[in-house]
């Protein structure tokens, strides 16, 4: 049984996915920073959860340890922890800005960190950094967000390079806008009623978990056509 960690794994995509993926009887174990939150969602589910700050790497370390105590080494590391900015950059808030890089950058980072170690030891693993279309476009009023994203689509080409000799796969996967409350939660209310349901994407994560160990899936982009 693969041991999936998904980080942002309280919510939205994460959690859609998390669901998904117990249900399809992976060992799956959902990382996020809000306890209470977390220890609901998991219950609600039945798998396993741990509590962590992904912009702090020693608590990441410490809660990916926990999870490797309840469900074993982790198979498929899903970085979807994030959080959403837009609009103009002198609108943006310095602290909003710092926590945007923190979560979105660090956060993916750090986490491929923790679990890179024991993957190179046993020779297998596979790690989904969740990009954007925005972290291969150039839209405007976004570009703390893109900036974050353009940094994980360049660590995951690097990695992909850089762990390839030693059979862990690294997918870059880029999704359109979706209609999770990733955007709600800091004020942004545009209808996304035509974007891409999440669901879908949660659909195409597990299927790229259910695969083969020696089957590379560099990047993967799915969005919406109507919206």
């Amino acid at each position: 049984m693969k041991h999936v960690l998904i980080t942002g794994g309280s919510d939205g995509l994460g959690k859609i996915t998390a669901q998904k993926l117990h249900a399809a009887g992976y060992a799956v174990t959902i990382l996020s920073r809000d306890e209470s939150r977390t220890k609901a969602a998991a219950e609600e589910m039945g798998c396993k959860y741990v509590v962590a700050d992904v912009a702090d790497y020693a608590q990441l370390d410490h809660a990916i340890e926990q999870a490797v105590d309840q469900n074993g080494p982790v198979d498929v590391l899903i970085n979807c922890a994030g959080i959403w900015i837009a609009g103009a950059l002198e609108a943006n808030k310095p602290e909003d800005i710092e926590r945007t890089i923190a979560t979105n950058v660090l956060g993916t980072i750090y986490a491929t960190r923790a679990v890179v170690p024991a993957m190179k030891e046993r020779k297998s693993g596979r790690i989904v950094n969740i990009s954007s279309q925005v972290g291969l476009k150039y839209p405007t009023e976004r570009s703390v967000y893109a900036a974050s994203k353009w940094a994980v689509t360049g660590f995951t080409k690097v990695m992909q390079t850089e762990l390839k000799p030693h059979n862990i796969s690294v997918v870059g996967f880029y999704p359109g806008g979706m209609t999770t409350g990733m955007f709600a939660k800091v004020g942004d209310m545009k209808d996304r009623s035509k974007a891409l349901d999440p669901h879908i994407a949660a659909d195409t994560l597990v299927y790229l978990c259910g695969l083969p160990e020696n089957v590379e899936v560099p990047e993967l982009g799915i969005e919406s056509l109507d919206y």
